[in-house]
């Protein structure tokens, strides 16, 4: 019992930082809004920029800024997008890619230098080593570091080396980002009158980290499989597996709301969160009173810290894969499944049975 609750308030510490990286984000780069991104490339040279650090972000659009250089998002800065002040620069031409695990691919066909700005990096291929660069904590043997000046010089170089992108492709492809909770809760009356109209049947959670099992495949069926009177929050790089899925793509709820969410990244777990106690309290009920479902992808720490948060506030019936993490061994398990009804995910099409049964 001490150690459980030693764990939870990580898990509230965990909360409060949250919060203030939320609030800094915000007070700095503008307030999130919808915003849709293009996925499609832009004629010209080009930068893609991994990771989460939107400050880097920032500082590499002002560098770049008359250049003629083209700056993309990739895996976890896609939401970057949603920020008034990060997508005042024009040139900041879209999104390329998906999820860190696939950056071996993706890496290799872009045609520019790379600049991965937090841990979400793999052992470079030899394709596109000499044109990746790393920042902060990020290193690897052999490859470029950028020093806490923020020096970009080398990396626009490099790309207008490049040939860059040949031509811009058409009909381009879109992806909405931006349901902070600062733009969701003033939806919550919207919702709730869905609800109480027959039109809302549930609220998914699905998100948190992605990777290459297999078995991830688990949240893709459970998301496509959920009824087209749901809506789904997603965040993190796991909402790959949802908004690149063409079943979901464009559908709306019968009042016209969007289907799929997409709330930021991992970091923007707080905002799901929010959205969670404040819709509990407009409904005057408890969180675990209400219509929603989590399905938690897990992989590292940070998942970990938010699975913590989410028990601090007492949440129950989480749906926690595509693997049960090593650092719940049976007897951990056990107690959080007796407490918080804490549980492994299974077959998608059993599980969403239960989901929509309020299990």
């Amino acid at each position: 019992d001490g150690l459980l609750a030693t764990c939870l308030r990580v898990g509230e510490i965990n909360a409060s930082t949250l919060a203030q990286l939320d609030n800094a984000h915000a007070t700095t780069f503008g307030a999130p809004e919808p915003t849709d991104v293009r996925l499609t490339a832009v004629e010209g040279s080009a930068i893609l920029v991994s990771g989460h650090d939107l400050k880097d972000l920032y500082e590499l659009l002002v560098q770049t800024e008359g250049t003629g250089v083209n700056v993309y998002t990739h895996g976890e800065m896609l939401p970057a997008h949603s920020y008034p002040e990060l997508k005042k620069f024009k040139h900041l031409a879209g999104n390329y890619g998906t999820a860190w695990q696939n950056q071996k691919f993706e890496f290799a066909t872009f045609p520019g230098p790379i600049v991965v700005t937090t841990n979400c990096i793999l052992e470079p291929r030899r394709a596109y080593k000499n044109r990746i660069f790393t920042m902060n904590e990020v290193g690897v043997d052999g490859v470029k570091h950028i020093c806490e000046d923020r020096d970009f010089s080398e990396v626009i170089a490099n790309a207008k080396s490049m040939k860059g992108f040949p031509k811009t492709v058409e009909p381009a492809d879109f992806h909405t980002v931006g349901f902070n909770h600062r733009v969701v809760l003033p939806l919550a009356g919207k919702v709730i009158e869905a609800a109480k109209a027959g039109d809302l049947s549930r609220i998914f959670l699905i998100g948190g980290c992605d990777g290459t099992e297999w078995d991830r495949n688990y949240f893709t069926d459970l998301a496509e499989e959920t009824p087209s009177d749901s809506i789904i929050l997603t965040l993190g790089c796991a909402k790959n597996r949802l908004i690149r899925s063409p079943k979901l793509k464009g559908e709306t709820i019968a009042n016209g709301l969007p289907r799929v969410l997409d709330m930021g990244q991992c970091n923007d777990s707080y905002s799901a969160v929010v959205v969670a106690l404040e819709l509990a309290k407009a409904l005057d009920c408890g969180v675990n009173d209400l219509p929603l479902s989590l399905a938690v992808s897990h992989l590292e720490q940070k998942a970990a810290a938010v699975l913590l948060t989410l028990l601090h506030l007492g949440v129950k019936n989480i749906r926690l894969g595509p693997t049960i993490p090593a650092f719940l061994t049976p007897g951990v398990l056990e107690l959080l499944s007796k407490e918080f009804n804490l549980m492994p995910t299974g077959d998608a099409s059993e599980d969403l049975k239960l989901m929509m049964s309020g299990k």
